[in-house]
Protein backbone atom coordinates (compact mmCIF):
# COMPACT_ATOMS: atom_id res chain seq x y z
CA UNK A 1 0.00 0.00 0.00
CA UNK A 2 2.66 2.24 0.81
CA UNK A 3 4.42 1.73 -2.51
CA UNK A 4 1.51 2.09 -4.51
CA UNK A 5 1.09 5.92 -2.65
CA UNK A 6 4.50 6.65 -3.50
CA UNK A 7 4.25 6.00 -7.51
CA UNK A 8 0.65 8.36 -7.62
CA UNK A 9 2.78 11.27 -5.74
CA UNK A 10 6.11 10.72 -8.31
CA UNK A 11 3.60 10.84 -11.04
CA UNK A 12 1.90 13.58 -10.36
CA UNK A 13 4.87 15.41 -9.85
CA UNK A 14 5.90 14.56 -13.38
CA UNK A 15 2.68 15.48 -15.00
CA UNK A 16 2.52 19.40 -13.46
CA UNK A 17 6.22 19.65 -14.01
CA UNK A 18 5.61 18.91 -17.99
CA UNK A 19 2.57 21.34 -18.32
CA UNK A 20 4.83 24.01 -16.88
CA UNK A 21 7.00 23.52 -19.61
CA UNK A 22 4.60 23.46 -22.34
CA UNK A 23 3.74 26.47 -24.30
CA UNK A 24 0.63 29.20 -23.24
CA UNK A 25 -1.77 28.64 -25.84
CA UNK A 26 -5.05 30.18 -26.34
CA UNK A 27 -6.51 27.10 -26.50
CA UNK A 28 -4.99 25.75 -22.57
CA UNK A 29 -6.43 29.58 -21.40
CA UNK A 30 -10.22 28.77 -22.78
CA UNK A 31 -9.80 31.67 -25.57
CA UNK A 32 -10.36 29.53 -28.48
CA UNK A 33 -13.64 31.58 -29.15
CA UNK A 34 -12.04 35.11 -28.97
CA UNK A 35 -8.80 33.94 -31.14
CA UNK A 36 -10.90 33.01 -33.81
CA UNK A 37 -13.32 35.89 -34.44
CA UNK A 38 -10.57 38.53 -34.97
CA UNK A 39 -11.10 42.00 -33.75
CA UNK A 40 -14.00 44.54 -35.30
CA UNK A 41 -13.30 46.90 -37.58
CA UNK A 42 -13.37 50.51 -36.12
CA UNK A 43 -14.94 52.95 -38.76
CA UNK A 44 -14.53 56.23 -36.40
CA UNK A 45 -11.82 58.65 -38.37
CA UNK A 46 -10.82 60.09 -41.80
CA UNK A 47 -10.82 58.20 -44.56
CA UNK A 48 -10.03 58.96 -48.83
CA UNK A 49 -10.53 57.09 -51.64
CA UNK A 50 -10.78 56.48 -55.24
CA UNK A 51 -13.83 55.44 -57.47
CA UNK A 52 -15.27 54.66 -61.45
CA UNK A 53 -18.48 54.08 -62.19
CA UNK A 54 -21.46 53.69 -64.68
CA UNK A 55 -24.36 56.57 -65.44
CA UNK A 56 -27.21 57.37 -67.08
CA UNK A 57 -28.85 60.56 -67.52
CA UNK A 58 -32.40 62.05 -68.72
CA UNK A 59 -32.75 64.98 -70.45
CA UNK A 60 -35.79 66.66 -70.51
CA UNK A 61 -35.61 69.47 -73.77
CA UNK A 62 -39.40 69.82 -74.50
CA UNK A 63 -39.24 73.19 -73.36
CA UNK A 64 -35.91 74.00 -74.19
CA UNK A 65 -37.20 76.55 -76.82
CA UNK A 66 -39.41 78.41 -74.13
CA UNK A 67 -37.47 81.23 -73.59
CA UNK A 68 -35.83 82.24 -76.69
CA UNK A 69 -39.44 82.27 -78.38
CA UNK A 70 -40.99 84.04 -75.50
CA UNK A 71 -38.09 86.69 -76.17
CA UNK A 72 -38.13 86.85 -79.89
CA UNK A 73 -42.08 87.24 -79.76
CA UNK A 74 -42.43 89.28 -76.44
CA UNK A 75 -45.03 91.82 -76.26
CA UNK A 76 -46.98 90.48 -79.02
CA UNK A 77 -50.28 88.05 -79.85
CA UNK A 78 -47.56 85.51 -80.12
CA UNK A 79 -45.90 85.10 -77.34
CA UNK A 80 -49.00 83.76 -74.56
CA UNK A 81 -49.92 80.57 -77.16
CA UNK A 82 -46.26 79.36 -78.26
CA UNK A 83 -44.90 79.41 -74.93
CA UNK A 84 -46.75 76.20 -74.62
CA UNK A 85 -45.64 74.72 -77.82
CA UNK A 86 -42.95 71.59 -77.64
CA UNK A 87 -40.46 71.76 -80.05
CA UNK A 88 -37.84 69.45 -78.62
CA UNK A 89 -38.34 66.23 -77.02
CA UNK A 90 -36.60 64.00 -74.33
CA UNK A 91 -33.41 62.45 -74.41
CA UNK A 92 -31.76 59.33 -72.28
CA UNK A 93 -27.98 59.30 -72.51
CA UNK A 94 -25.36 57.30 -70.49
CA UNK A 95 -21.39 57.52 -70.07
CA UNK A 96 -19.02 56.34 -67.65
CA UNK A 97 -17.11 58.07 -64.60
CA UNK A 98 -14.46 58.61 -62.22
CA UNK A 99 -13.33 60.13 -59.39
CA UNK A 100 -12.41 60.76 -55.08
CA UNK A 101 -13.90 61.03 -51.98
CA UNK A 102 -13.12 62.33 -48.97
CA UNK A 103 -14.80 62.24 -44.97
CA UNK A 104 -14.72 61.72 -41.79
CA UNK A 105 -17.08 59.11 -39.71
CA UNK A 106 -18.06 58.97 -36.13
CA UNK A 107 -18.84 55.95 -34.83
CA UNK A 108 -21.15 55.10 -31.09
CA UNK A 109 -21.95 51.52 -30.55
CA UNK A 110 -22.72 49.48 -34.14
CA UNK A 111 -23.99 53.40 -35.33
CA UNK A 112 -22.03 55.27 -37.65
CA UNK A 113 -22.42 58.66 -38.58
CA UNK A 114 -20.56 60.84 -41.90
CA UNK A 115 -20.12 63.63 -43.68
CA UNK A 116 -18.07 63.51 -47.15
CA UNK A 117 -17.53 65.46 -49.96
CA UNK A 118 -17.61 63.61 -53.05
CA UNK A 119 -16.18 64.42 -56.55
CA UNK A 120 -16.83 62.40 -59.81
CA UNK A 121 -15.85 63.57 -63.56
CA UNK A 122 -18.25 62.48 -66.20
CA UNK A 123 -17.33 61.01 -69.54
CA UNK A 124 -19.29 61.26 -72.87
CA UNK A 125 -22.84 62.24 -70.51
CA UNK A 126 -24.29 64.62 -73.76
CA UNK A 127 -27.32 64.77 -75.08
CA UNK A 128 -29.01 67.05 -77.78
CA UNK A 129 -31.88 67.14 -79.22
CA UNK A 130 -34.25 69.03 -82.46
CA UNK A 131 -37.01 69.60 -83.95
CA UNK A 132 -39.18 71.84 -85.90
CA UNK A 133 -43.11 72.73 -85.83
CA UNK A 134 -45.59 74.26 -87.98
CA UNK A 135 -46.67 75.78 -89.42
CA UNK A 136 -49.75 76.77 -86.96
CA UNK A 137 -51.92 79.65 -87.41
CA UNK A 138 -52.36 81.76 -84.58
CA UNK A 139 -55.61 83.92 -83.91
CA UNK A 140 -54.59 87.86 -84.94
CA UNK A 141 -56.42 90.50 -84.53
CA UNK A 142 -56.94 93.96 -85.86
CA UNK A 143 -58.52 93.05 -89.30
CA UNK A 144 -60.66 95.44 -91.34
CA UNK A 145 -64.14 93.93 -92.51
CA UNK A 146 -64.61 91.24 -94.71
CA UNK A 147 -60.77 90.03 -93.50
CA UNK A 148 -59.46 86.93 -91.33
CA UNK A 149 -55.86 87.58 -89.87
CA UNK A 150 -53.93 84.60 -88.73
CA UNK A 151 -50.16 83.83 -87.69
CA UNK A 152 -48.44 81.16 -90.17
CA UNK A 153 -46.11 80.66 -87.41
CA UNK A 154 -43.37 77.95 -87.43
CA UNK A 155 -40.50 77.43 -84.80
CA UNK A 156 -37.51 74.87 -85.70
CA UNK A 157 -35.07 74.73 -82.36
CA UNK A 158 -32.48 72.82 -81.41
CA UNK A 159 -30.84 72.30 -77.52
CA UNK A 160 -27.52 70.80 -76.11
CA UNK A 161 -26.51 69.27 -72.92
CA UNK A 162 -23.02 67.94 -71.66
CA UNK A 163 -22.67 67.07 -67.63
CA UNK A 164 -18.79 67.67 -67.19
CA UNK A 165 -18.50 67.09 -63.61
CA UNK A 166 -20.82 66.36 -60.16
CA UNK A 167 -19.42 67.58 -56.33
CA UNK A 168 -21.65 66.34 -53.50
CA UNK A 169 -21.67 67.29 -50.04
CA UNK A 170 -23.24 64.13 -48.48
CA UNK A 171 -24.56 63.21 -45.00
CA UNK A 172 -25.10 59.66 -44.26
CA UNK A 173 -26.04 57.11 -41.61
CA UNK A 174 -24.95 53.60 -41.33
CA UNK A 175 -24.39 50.43 -39.33
CA UNK A 176 -21.33 48.34 -38.50
CA UNK A 177 -22.20 44.70 -38.97
CA UNK A 178 -18.32 43.61 -37.88
CA UNK A 179 -16.59 44.72 -41.13
CA UNK A 180 -19.52 45.39 -43.34
CA UNK A 181 -21.03 49.20 -43.13
CA UNK A 182 -24.23 49.43 -44.92
CA UNK A 183 -25.48 53.36 -45.54
CA UNK A 184 -27.86 55.65 -46.59
CA UNK A 185 -26.84 59.55 -47.73
CA UNK A 186 -28.14 62.02 -49.15
CA UNK A 187 -27.20 65.74 -49.53
CA UNK A 188 -26.67 68.78 -51.66
CA UNK A 189 -25.40 68.52 -55.74
CA UNK A 190 -23.51 70.48 -57.68
CA UNK A 191 -23.02 69.86 -61.67
CA UNK A 192 -20.64 72.29 -64.27
CA UNK A 193 -22.56 71.43 -67.27
CA UNK A 194 -21.87 72.87 -70.95
CA UNK A 195 -25.58 74.06 -72.63
CA UNK A 196 -26.80 75.74 -75.53
CA UNK A 197 -29.36 75.92 -77.78
CA UNK A 198 -31.32 78.24 -80.35
CA UNK A 199 -34.61 79.11 -82.07
CA UNK A 200 -35.48 79.85 -85.10
CA UNK A 201 -39.29 81.48 -86.52
CA UNK A 202 -40.52 82.30 -89.20
CA UNK A 203 -44.23 83.97 -89.31
CA UNK A 204 -46.03 85.22 -92.36
CA UNK A 205 -49.29 87.19 -91.87
CA UNK A 206 -52.11 84.76 -93.56
CA UNK A 207 -55.07 87.21 -95.07
CA UNK A 208 -58.31 85.48 -96.13
CA UNK A 209 -60.02 88.05 -97.61
CA UNK A 210 -63.82 86.97 -98.07
CA UNK A 211 -65.73 89.36 -101.00
CA UNK A 212 -69.14 88.71 -101.81
CA UNK A 213 -70.52 89.74 -105.41
CA UNK A 214 -73.62 89.71 -107.79
CA UNK A 215 -73.63 88.22 -111.55
CA UNK A 216 -76.20 88.46 -113.49
CA UNK A 217 -78.25 84.69 -114.03
CA UNK A 218 -75.55 83.39 -111.53
CA UNK A 219 -76.50 85.08 -108.79
CA UNK A 220 -74.67 86.15 -105.62
CA UNK A 221 -71.11 84.55 -105.45
CA UNK A 222 -68.75 84.25 -102.41
CA UNK A 223 -65.25 84.29 -102.95
CA UNK A 224 -62.59 84.35 -100.64
CA UNK A 225 -58.47 85.22 -101.08
CA UNK A 226 -55.71 84.34 -99.35
CA UNK A 227 -52.44 85.98 -99.38
CA UNK A 228 -49.21 86.38 -97.04
CA UNK A 229 -47.29 88.65 -95.67
CA UNK A 230 -43.64 88.19 -94.04
CA UNK A 231 -43.27 89.53 -90.64
CA UNK A 232 -39.62 90.33 -90.23
CA UNK A 233 -40.22 91.47 -86.82
CA UNK A 234 -40.63 88.54 -85.64
CA UNK A 235 -38.63 85.97 -87.92
CA UNK A 236 -35.77 85.52 -86.66
CA UNK A 237 -32.97 83.76 -85.04
CA UNK A 238 -32.01 83.82 -81.65
CA UNK A 239 -29.59 81.66 -79.55
CA UNK A 240 -26.95 81.38 -76.03
CA UNK A 241 -24.68 79.37 -74.64
CA UNK A 242 -22.15 78.73 -71.98
CA UNK A 243 -18.85 76.65 -71.18
CA UNK A 244 -19.52 76.54 -67.67
CA UNK A 245 -22.64 76.31 -66.15
CA UNK A 246 -22.81 75.28 -62.70
CA UNK A 247 -26.04 74.01 -61.53
CA UNK A 248 -27.51 73.15 -58.08
CA UNK A 249 -29.62 70.39 -56.95
CA UNK A 250 -29.80 67.32 -54.75
CA UNK A 251 -28.81 64.03 -54.08
CA UNK A 252 -29.51 60.86 -52.60
CA UNK A 253 -28.48 56.76 -52.21
CA UNK A 254 -27.35 53.82 -50.73
CA UNK A 255 -24.42 51.65 -50.55
CA UNK A 256 -21.98 49.41 -48.16
CA UNK A 257 -18.50 49.24 -47.38
CA UNK A 258 -16.29 45.90 -46.18
CA UNK A 259 -12.90 46.94 -44.44
CA UNK A 260 -10.53 43.89 -46.49
CA UNK A 261 -7.49 44.92 -43.97
CA UNK A 262 -6.17 47.35 -41.91
CA UNK A 263 -7.92 50.28 -42.87
CA UNK A 264 -8.79 49.81 -46.45
CA UNK A 265 -12.04 49.09 -47.16
CA UNK A 266 -14.24 48.40 -50.83
CA UNK A 267 -16.95 50.22 -51.55
CA UNK A 268 -20.27 49.98 -53.70
CA UNK A 269 -23.23 52.53 -54.24
CA UNK A 270 -25.85 53.79 -56.14
CA UNK A 271 -26.81 57.40 -56.07
CA UNK A 272 -29.29 59.54 -57.79
CA UNK A 273 -29.09 63.67 -58.37
CA UNK A 274 -31.90 65.78 -59.26
CA UNK A 275 -30.62 69.03 -60.74
CA UNK A 276 -32.39 72.46 -60.99
CA UNK A 277 -34.18 73.36 -64.58
CA UNK A 278 -31.23 74.85 -66.98
CA UNK A 279 -31.80 76.74 -69.73
CA UNK A 280 -35.42 75.00 -69.37
CA UNK A 281 -33.97 71.88 -69.43
CA UNK A 282 -34.71 69.21 -66.24
CA UNK A 283 -31.93 67.05 -66.09
CA UNK A 284 -31.43 63.85 -63.59
CA UNK A 285 -28.52 61.52 -63.03
CA UNK A 286 -28.23 58.08 -61.88
CA UNK A 287 -25.18 56.49 -61.17
CA UNK A 288 -23.62 53.03 -60.14
CA UNK A 289 -19.60 53.17 -58.54
CA UNK A 290 -17.14 50.95 -57.05
CA UNK A 291 -14.32 52.27 -55.03
CA UNK A 292 -11.48 51.36 -52.65
CA UNK A 293 -10.51 53.99 -49.94
CA UNK A 294 -8.11 54.01 -46.56
CA UNK A 295 -9.73 55.07 -43.06
CA UNK A 296 -7.09 56.59 -41.04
Amino acid sequence: MRSLVMAVSVFGMVSAAQAADMPDLPVLRGGLTEGLNGARANWDGYYVGGQFGYGTSDMDFSGGQRALTNYIFRNTELQSPTSNWSVLNKQHVQGSSFGAFVGRNWQWDDAVFGLEVNYNYMNRMAGASSGTLGPILVPASGAPQNHVYNYSTTISAGSALTIKDVVTLRGRVGWAADNFLPYVFGGLAVGRMEVSRFATTNVQLRDDYTQTVTITGLGTVTNTTTTYSPLAGVSKTYGESRTNSFVGGWTGGLGFEYMMWGGLFARGEWEYVKFMTVKDTAVTLNSFRAGVGYKF
